[in-house]
């Protein structure tokens, strides 16, 4: 049975003292999670590590569950320190040439900014499709895609503006083009679904600290079979060898790489991260991950009528694509990264990004945390127009 929403809440001590409205930046991090990482410790000192092959045994039924979230099968999924750490395995993976072209959208996050412009000079394009005023059209974007597209990388909601560009139609498009489709899922994964499955994703990541509410350090990625057939790992460690478990005679030589993409992980991993995750992702699947994206998208269209009310300018008003768990507002005439700092001084937790204010509540939210946004929203801000 699923746990009620007030039960969850419990889960998050900052509550108590803060209207929390971030996740977008940090997610917090639960009590099952943290008693799951502490437990781990605990373990260490009961057993001296002597039972560290066991840590991989419960690590790869965490993977499986993670997995399960994305609807893709667990050899698929390798664990990951970050983000940019699993965007560098496969651009550096790539044996690029003069004349390719990766292939993006305006205001993309940093990640899949810099990557990019660092390999022009190795004669790489890169394209950034512009959004005019906000606006997404399919049809442009898919218009872009020559046969010197190597890589199309997208985020799968956008951290500044809560673009949620339709992935599924894009890998459609994709699905006879020699294009690889990288999606960033870090602002999506664990609020809203993401099926790899149906949208073709050639690559997926996520790293934890935000929608999954998980510590720093410790995501996935996901890594189809047809990709793994040819991406090397740029890590090699005594866990690269297939028969890596048989500790008392590691091999030695050129290792044999197994089939799964566990193979990029490397050494020793986050274990603290990797428990943690478990207990979210246990935590998840108790209460519904369709139950969840409802309750963040209902949250989500609670607070748009919150920034309305004070003249918040809101693209999602305007175009399509943009209902997706984070919600972002202009309001002429003010500075945003000061009304951030003065909510902030109100213990209301939001962020300033790229001239809006940006609100991103999450599954433990409810409707008192909107009305103190409100509240606080009508100390620096006159009503809109009704």
């Amino acid at each position: 049975m699923s746990p009620g929403w007030p039960t969850v809440r419990e889960q998050f001590p900052l509550l108590e003292s803060w209207t929390y409205l971030n996740s977008a930046t940090f997610g917090p991090v639960p009590l099952c999670a943290r008693a799951a990482a502490a437990a781990y410790f605990e373990r260490c000192d009961e057993h001296a590590s002597l039972d560290f092959l066991d840590w991989f045994n419960d690590a790869d039924e965490i993977r499986a569950k993670a997995a399960l979230l994305i609807n893709a099968e667990a050899d698929d999924i390798a664990f990951i320190p970050s983000a940019g750490a699993a965007l560098g395995w496969l651009v550096n993976g790539i044996d690029w040439k003069p004349g390719d072209e990766i292939l993006s959208l305006q205001d993309e996050f940093p990640n899949n900014i810099y990557y990019p412009k660092v390999l022009e000079q190795r004669g790489v394009r890169f394209v950034e499709m512009p959004l005019p005023g906000g606006e997404f059209s399919l049809n442009d974007f898919l218009a872009r895609i020559s046969d010197s597209t190597r890589l199309v990388m997208l985020s799968a909601v956008n951290y500044c503006s809560g673009l949620r560009p339709p992935l599924a139609a894009i890998g459609k498009a994709l699905q006879h083009h020699p294009s690889l489709l990288y999606v960033d899922g870090t602002q999506s994964v664990g609020a809203l679904r993401m099926d790899v499955q149906a949208i073709g994703a050639d690559v997926m990541v996520a790293h934890g600290y935000k929608w999954l509410l998980c510590p720093t350090g410790i995501g996935i990625a996901c890594i189809r079979p047809k990709v793994r057939e040819w991406l090397e790992p740029s890590i090699y460690s005594w866990r690269s060898h297939r028969n890596w478990r048989d500790v008392d005679s590691l091999h030695h030589g050129r290792p044999e790489l197994p089939c799964s993409a566990m193979k990029y992980e490397g050494g020793v991993q986050n274990f603290p991260g990797i428990y943690a995750m478990g207990a979210v992702l246990d935590l998840f699947f108790s209460i519904g991950p369709d139950e969840i994206e409802i309750r963040v998208l209902e949250l989500a269209d609670e607070t748009r009528k919150v920034l309305r009310r004070h003249g918040g300018q809101l693209l999602s008003d305007r175009h399509p694509h943009y209902g997706s768990s984070i919600v972002a507002a202009e309001f002429p005439g003010v500075d945003m990264s000061a009304l951030a700092l003065e909510l902030k001084n109100r213990r209301v937790a939001v962020a300033a990004r790229k001239g809006r204010l940006r609100v991103s509540p999450h599954l433990f939210n409810n409707a008192a945390d909107l009305e103190k946004l409100d509240q606080a929203l009508d100390q620096f801000l006159p009503p809109g127009p009704a």
